[in-house]
């Protein structure tokens, strides 16, 4: 543990080893579970987060019209979390914990559940309103360039280098984002007039935003105020955000007078009342399964991953737009698509250089030791 704390001081954000701390006794013959749970966790990432997404884009086009509600769907289903930690707890074995550093009081989780919570519910809502006014598939690629925003951030946060790879990341997803401004042919699209395409737009980027400091953010708690890396203190955060984002998102529910149109909305809702329904709830589970498969890669490897992951699953979205919602697929979109893959991969080379660097040192003293 000490030494994984010192690859991090040095500026090697490798956050396998500081959120799991993987049994190394473990023979690599019994890893095969634990690869099958990875790629049910990968399939769960890249199904249910375009299954969300374009559900959400459903009810906007179906005559709904509540950006609350499409905010409050992202979060609600937090109870989903709590009956995977209670699974998870019980197939992993107790270890006796070896680490007398003292945990954080209850004030101080209160305090950093909260503001994370805050964050949360705001790039929830802005992700919202980014749907809400942009054509899916433009939604979701400029959404990508949250790979960009985490690099950006943990640059001050967590001492992140900014190693060629990352800036070619960071450059490609900046470009991708910026050739999606100017796609006039989007706005047809969407029935909106160009002023709400480019708050639309502005929204989602301080979505992009959003997650990319709250991933930052929460690594740094994890460093410098959790200090505990366990399976358990991820998943208590995971759930106590989302509980304070809803009940944040509910006040603004109520406080706006929206929740007051619900009826009548339900009412005039295109497909009909069962499938308006429908299309809320399987959107709340959508979100919280991915939200699952989202813990349970940084469960079994790291946040990195499951971020990288996460980007992978963005580029699908557009394809599926154009069959559900007839998006229009023009040289800007394709080429965007292409830049975002790339910086996508850029991001995800570096941080594969970061890991096997620091494999190779944490194996080197060990080698040491058996010479001597």
């Amino acid at each position: 543990m000490d030494r994984s704390q010192e690859l991090y001081a040095n500026g090697d954000q490798n956050l396998e080893a500081n959120l799991i701390d993987h049994d190394e006794s473990v023979p690599q013959t019994t890893n095969y579970t634990r690869w099958l749970r990875l790629s049910i966790y990968v399939f769960l990432v890249l199904t249910c987060q375009p299954i969300a997404t374009i559900l959400g884009r459903l009810y906007y086009e179906n005559g709904g019209k509540s950006t609350y509600v499409v905010t409050l769907l992202q979060l609600i289903g937090f109870p989903v979390l709590i009956l995977f930690r209670f699974f998870s707890q019980i197939r992993q074995p107790k270890s006796i914990d070896t680490d007398f550093r003292q945990s954080p009081s209850f004030t101080t989780l209160v305090k950093v559940y909260m503001c994370t919570g805050l964050l949360v519910s705001a790039y929830a809502y802005l992700s919202a309103i980014g749907l809400l006014f942009l054509p899916v598939s433009t939604f979701s690629l400029i959404l990508a360039s949250q790979l960009a925003f985490t690099a950006f951030f943990s640059y001050f946060l967590n001492s992140q280098k900014f190693t060629p790879f990352i800036v070619n990341s960071l450059f490609l997803l900046t470009v991708s984002s910026a050739l999606l401004v100017v796609n006039t042919e989007s706005e047809n699209t969407t029935n909106v007039s160009r002023a709400k395409y480019v708050i639309g737009f502005i929204c989602t980027i301080g979505a992009s935003a959003g997650i990319g400091l709250v991933l930052s953010l929460i690594q740094l708690l994890f460093r410098e105020v959790f200090r505990k890396h366990t399976s358990s203190a991820v998943m208590d955060l995971a759930i106590y955000q989302s509980l304070v984002a809803s009940c944040v998102v509910l006040i603004g529910l109520f406080a706006s007078g929206e929740w007051k149109t619900l009826p009548s909305e339900m009412r005039n809702y295109k497909l009909g009342k069962v499938s308006y329904v429908l299309t809320l709830a399987s959107a709340a589970i959508s979100w919280q399964v991915y939200t699952v498969g989202l813990v349970g890669l940084i469960f079994e490897s790291s946040s990195v991953f499951s971020n990288s992951i996460t980007a992978v699953g963005l580029p699908i979205v557009p394809v599926v737009a154009v069959i559900v919602f007839h998006d229009k697929m023009d040289a800007s979109k394709i080429f965007s698509i292409i830049l975002a893959i790339w910086g996508f991969l850029s991001f995800v080379y570096q941080h594969y250089l970061d890991e096997k660097k620091i494999k190779t040192c944490s194996t080197n003293p060990v080698e040491e030791d058996t010479q001597t």
